[in-house]
């Protein structure tokens, strides 16, 4: 069989709020989330189960479990028929960033079984697998914008959302292993954990750049001032965007430390960009199209 690549879309949340924390400990929370045109790819090779092998310019810097092999031994368990094989995941996304790494990654692949057994794919229960996996994964494998609610769970697509040129950045800073759980503790004042959740506004309303910043503007990310405490380099990095030329919006990530700056042209994001790889030759920074 000939072999299979996914590409593993980074996802950004473009607004994200936290709404409640529940008698389990988890938050639920209420995100615009879209994908980009960068990330990692997910390369299946059909045959006998192997090994699931890393490559890239990051793959040096996961630790732990792979939620890629998590995901080959799910698949494994649920439809003994699917074909698999021997994965090789090429890292070009920086770990523990925000942007959904592993999440999309677990969901290429899942993606890459399905298309490697399309006489078994009415076979599978696919997001029951994805949701098994983590509360990023289910929204991943549709790899389109959505607004997501609940602990993720909850999944709506918005096809209309337009397009927009962006930026993306990381500090590569060293986080700790439990950063999100950091963040999420320092979030525990009543204001943020007793919100009533957003309603979504009608997808019409999203449908336009303009409409679509106003929501972000409005909604922001409840994490962010949290995220600063844990990672402080994420004020370095929203001051850096914000200083760029024709940067119509800067925002955080799920809990960072990645940020984006949305600009008015794809021209304006790659000198953007050019600008801060050159000032900031320690960061991650890439130009990116954020939308379906």
């Amino acid at each position: 069989m000939t072999a299979i690549t996914e590409l593993a879309r980074a996802k950004v949340n473009l607004t994200l709020r936290v709404h409640g924390r529940r008698a389990d400990g988890y938050h639920e929370i209420a995100s615009l989330i879209t994908f980009t045109d960068v990330g990692d790819r997910v390369h299946l090779e059909p045959g006998e189960p192997g090994d699931v092998r890393a490559s890239g310019p990051f793959a040096a810097a996961i630790t732990g479990p792979n939620l890629v092999g998590a995901a080959l031994a799910r698949l494994a368990d649920a439809e003994p028929r699917l074909a698999l094989g021997s994965v090789t995941l090429d890292k070009r996304l920086p770990v523990a960033a925000g942007l959904g790494g592993g999440s999309a990654d677990a969901a290429a692949l899942l993606r890459a079984v399905s298309r490697a057994n399309p006489a078994l794919t009415d076979e599978v229960d696919w997001v029951g697998i994805a949701a098994a996996l983590g509360a990023d994964v289910p929204v991943c494998l549709g790899s389109e914008p959505a607004w997501v609610s609940g602990l993720g769970e909850k999944i709506m697509a918005i096809p209309a959302l337009p397009q927009l040129a962006a930026v993306l950045v990381n500090p590569l800073v060293a986080v700790p292993a439990d950063k999100t759980a950091r963040v999420f503790a320092k979030l525990e004042a009543p204001a943020a954990a007793t919100r009533a959740e957003p309603q979504l506004v009608s997808p019409i309303r999203l449908a336009s750049v303009d409409s679509l910043l106003a929501l972000m503007r409005a909604e922001g990310n409840d994490l962010l001032a949290a995220a600063t405490m844990v990672v402080p380099e994420i004020a370095d990095v929203q001051a850096a965007l914000r200083g760029q030329a024709g940067c119509l919006f800067a925002g955080l990530s799920g809990a960072g430390p990645s940020s984006f700056g949305v600009f008015a042209s794809r021209g304006e994001s790659a000198a953007a960009a050019a600008s801060l790889q050159q000032n900031r030759p320690n960061w991650w920074v890439t130009a990116a199209v954020l939308g379906p």
